[in-house]
């Protein structure tokens, strides 16, 4: 410290004496410590009804935009009518396309934990794929179309089976994971 800062201390160490806080000063402190010892209530973040659906329409629109992007990619560069052959079989035909593309977007999803598992499955779902492909090429120039379209139904079928059985063997796979580490923990 400098010399004049404490000769200035020293000569005026009785003016610092007579200011002294006030009686209440502890007991205001105590106050303001319990106050921030207790849990303070979360805030809850609200939506209006508007802004959900909103939100809502927008989902709805963009899966409706990628499903018919993907009904034209099903019908093949030969454009068959799959209603024309067999209504049945060609809704049959949607639905399961649309049930291998969510289950597909599902096992991607969960992979992500173990990449070389999912290559492994992926590489079974492309066989599936391909064969699926090849059938499609045949539908246009089979003489049989139902057959052709039933095989189709059929493939879409083993794939969506196929995935189930892989998302279950992904979630016993990461479960099994999680309870060895927790093992891990407890010991």
């Amino acid at each position: 410290m400098s010399k004049r800062f404490e000769d200035f201390i020293k000569n005026n160490h009785d003016e610092f004496d007579e200011i002294e806080p006030s009686a209440d000063l502890w007991s205001k402190i105590e106050q303001q410590l319990i106050l921030d010892e207790q849990p303070k209530k979360r805030e809850t973040k609200t939506f209006s009804l508007g802004f959900v659906l909103k939100v809502a329409a927008s989902v709805i629109v963009v899966m409706g935009i990628g499903f018919g992007i993907y009904l034209q990619s099903q019908k093949g560069t030969k454009g068959v009518d799959l209603v024309a052959i067999n209504p049945e079989y060609a809704r049959q035909q949607v639905h399961y396309a649309s049930l291998v593309e969510t289950k597909l977007t599902e096992l991607k999803s969960a992979a992500k934990a173990d990449p070389q598992l999912y290559q492994e499955f992926s590489a079974e779902i492309a066989k599936m794929d391909s064969t699926y492909k090849k059938l499609n090429n045949d539908l246009a120039t089979s003489p049989n179309q139902e057959t052709v379209l039933h095989a189709m139904i059929r493939n879409l079928q083993i794939q969506t089976e196929l995935l189930n059985q892989q998302l279950n063997v992904l979630e016993q796979y990461n479960q099994m994971k999680k309870d060895q580490k927790n093992e891990i923990k407890n010991i």
